[in-house]
């Protein structure tokens, strides 16, 4: 079988747009995250080197790491995310004839949707730390690969809104009410840093680029 991250542009966009129910927006968020983490990069490159930008070369290497180290986890999160799904569906084919299969089956359905919400759970913190890293070098980036940053900041926080989408709607399966409260607070918690993160980083990048706030 071929991965997801092995496709060309077309033939994910294909598969995604399927009646299939994998993969689904926990994969897209991914791609949205890891999108953002290759902007980040790009800018990071299109600025090492330049002159004016001399005293930021060191940190922008360190970001530079950083933001590759992002991108490989996100992209591999694209197919992690459409198996974690697969394995709900393949709980819910187990047998239930017997008392033993069906407390086997209650525990897989169980496992299976925590899994389902782990997977986009890292793709919305590997998300964040893009946003984070955005914000770190908004204004020490080449002025024009500035609105390449803005789109890596917009593309996080897609990856990471998209991403927490994903883990609300499975919570309601899971039983564990301490492990869903601990979810829901996270979520709230990522999703007000990364858009405050967003919005800083953009108006960085309209002082650039010009534009309305």
């Amino acid at each position: 079988m071929t991965l997801l991250k092995e496709k060309n542009l077309d033939e994910f966009s294909s598969e995604l747009a399927s009646s299939s129910a994998v993969p689904g927006g926990g994969s897209a968020a991914a791609l949205s995250g890891a999108l953002g983490a290759a902007l980040v990069s790009m800018v990071c490159r299109l600025t090492i080197g330049k002159k004016g930008y001399e005293e930021h070369f060191a940190e922008l290497e360190e970001v530079l790491g950083l933001s590759d180290d992002l991108r490989s986890k996100l992209v591999e999160a694209v197919d992690v995310d459409a198996a974690a799904y697969g394995k709900v569906m393949e709980a819910f084919r187990l047998p239930k004839e017997t008392d033993e299969q069906k407390e086997a089956r209650k525990a897989a359905i169980q496992a299976g949707f925590k899994e389902a919400c782990e997977s986009p759970r890292r793709t919305s913190l590997w998300s964040l730390d893009v946003l984070r890293l955005c914000a770190r070098i908004s204004s020490k980036v080449n002025v024009n690969a500035a609105s390449d940053l803005g789109v890596g900041a917009t593309q996080a926080l897609a990856g990471l809104e998209g991403a927490c989408m994903n883990v609300l709607i499975n919570l309601p399966s899971i039983k564990d009410e301490e492990y869903v409260n601990l979810l829901k607070r996270e979520v709230e918690e990522t999703e007000e840093e990364g858009r405050i993160l967003k919005s800083g980083v953009m108006r960085e990048v309209l002082g650039y680029i010009g534009g309305g706030s």
